[in-house]
């Protein structure tokens, strides 16, 4: 499918295009020839199996790993000669909260509020404990929380400064059916950002996404296109490494 094709839903600016990424690590490739373009206000869904790229793939989108070859324009920014110019807009989720462990809740978050410069970051971080159900908790140390409660704290950390786009791997972490309540509207379809997500919740991902990107066990796409042109089936195809 063509990139000119793959912006067609939306108003077709894109928030992201990537052309033939790779990224080697001691010289073996973990992603090669990765490409797609998402218009905003889109959601992605990245699906592959472990060792696939998924992750590495956000953090080159992130801006925080640089791709060995290829092109990426993120925000309108080209990555990573202009990466200063998207990096402050982006809303990284990843496997690690990235907060200070022997800060207090308020003081994890006061801290990222800084760094992205939020005006009020005391009515912020209110605003986002109160939204994930962990209103009270300002003076608890970070190193105290459960998984669970760790998790939903980075969901506040991501969003502090307003982004406009979210990369999230594996948001559903560590979060039960309550947690998952209270972070879905911030992160889901609903919050109407652009979104690129990486799950190995196959069904749950399609449908919530309006592209798929399959990564087969070698790091290639295996599948990039609407959301709705491949099933789950399919989809797990590649989680088992079948061919093609």
């Amino acid at each position: 499918m063509s990139e000119e094709t793959a912006a067609a839903p939306g108003s077709g600016e894109l928030a992201v295009r990537a052309r033939g990424l790779r990224r080697d690590f001691a010289d073996a490739p973990v992603l090669r020839d990765v490409s797609f373009a998402l218009p905003r206000g889109s959601t992605l869904v990245v699906l592959g199996p472990n060792g696939a790229g998924k992750s590495t793939l956000l953090r080159i989108v992130a801006t925080l790993l640089r791709a060995s070859a290829g092109e990426l324009e993120v925000l309108g920014a080209r990555v990573p000669k202009d990466a200063w110019r998207a990096r402050g807009r982006i809303g990284y989720l990843a496997h690690s909260p990235l907060l200070y462990r022997d800060l207090t809740v308020a003081e994890a978050l006061d801290f990222h509020a800084r760094l992205h410069g939020v005006a009020d970051p005391g009515a912020r971080r209110g605003e986002l404990l109160r939204a994930v159900g962990m209103e009270g908790r300002d003076g608890q140390l970070v190193r105290t929380l459960s998984a669970g409660q760790l998790q939903r704290l980075a969901v506040c950390r991501c969003l502090l400064h307003d982004p406009e786009l979210l990369l999230l791997d594996e948001p559903a972490a560590h979060l039960d059916p309550h947690g998952l309540a209270t972070v879905a509207p911030l992160l889901g379809p609903a919050s109407d950002r652009t979104r690129i997500v990486v799950t190995h919740d196959v069904e749950g991902g399609l449908a919530e996404a309006d592209r798929a990107l399959v990564l087969s066990a070698d790091g290639r796409p295996a599948y990039e296109g609407p959301a709705d042109g491949i099933s789950a089936e399919e989809a797990r195809a590649v989680y088992a490494g079948a061919p093609g």
